[in-house]
């Protein structure tokens, strides 16, 4: 029995990963360190801890860990603020429909600065009771460790959990946390794999009742 939907954040409920890259992109240009493309893309789809080794292994990375995280999140933050957010298909209608019948939070490899950032952006922050970010586990996806605390803390089982994702690490987790899964191509502009979902779908507005009952018969 469903009782619980776990939702990520950036791919999939807004268009926020390219945003991610570039606010990394501008932090380490005024150290003096250019991010090369291979390495914005590879900041979508990944978690901070990720991202962080990915940068130092390729070198000239100068600013600690926890340092580049909170630099990147404020300049996420600004251009939130700023330049606004390219909403996914039927984000904000999914949230809110699946809040008000099921447990609900976010799970993100963000930092939780970042996921409040973006969640007031689109207005539904008050949809969920907390969410959780790059602090709150210390292994980040492909891991289940988020969504398995998220489950516990929202006082269901795994196997009574719908993750809806869009990057192969998150449905990777969400597979080895025994839940279900459904991957969303509207985000996922990389082109990662999500073939491991229990069913991919165009946009968020293919997340019918139907579809969700299908997957707890």
């Amino acid at each position: 029995m469903l009782r619980a939907v776990l939702f990520d954040l950036d791919g999939t409920l807004a268009d926020t990963e390219r945003q991610n890259a570039e606010a990394v992109a501008r932090v380490l240009e005024r150290l003096g360190r250019p991010l090369s493309e291979e390495e914005r893309e590879f900041v979508i789809g990944h978690g901070w801890h990720e991202i962080y080794h990915h940068l130092v292994m390729n070198g000239g990375v100068t600013v600690g860990y926890e340092d580049l995280m909170h630099a990147a999140g404020v300049e996420r933050v600004h251009i939130v603020e700023t330049e606004g957010l390219d909403v996914l298909p039927g984000a904000v209608d999914t949230v809110r429909r699946f809040s008000e019948r099921f447990a609900s939070a976010v799970v993100s490899g963000s930092s939780r600065a970042e996921v409040e950032a973006v969640l007031r952006a689109l207005d539904v922050l008050k949809c969920f009771p907390w969410f959780l970010g790059a602090e709150d586990t210390a292994r980040r996806k492909p891991f289940p460790d988020g969504y398995l605390l998220a489950a516990t803390r929202l006082g269901v089982a795994p196997a009574e959990c719908l993750v809806i994702e869009d990057s192969t690490a998150g449905i990777i987790a969400a597979r080895a946390a025994g839940m279900k899964v459904i991957g969303v191509r509207a985000g996922n502009f990389a082109r990662q794999r999500q073939d491991d979902a229990d069913r991919v779908v165009d946009t968020l507005v293919d997340v019918t009742d139907a579809l969700v009952a299908s997957l707890f018969d």
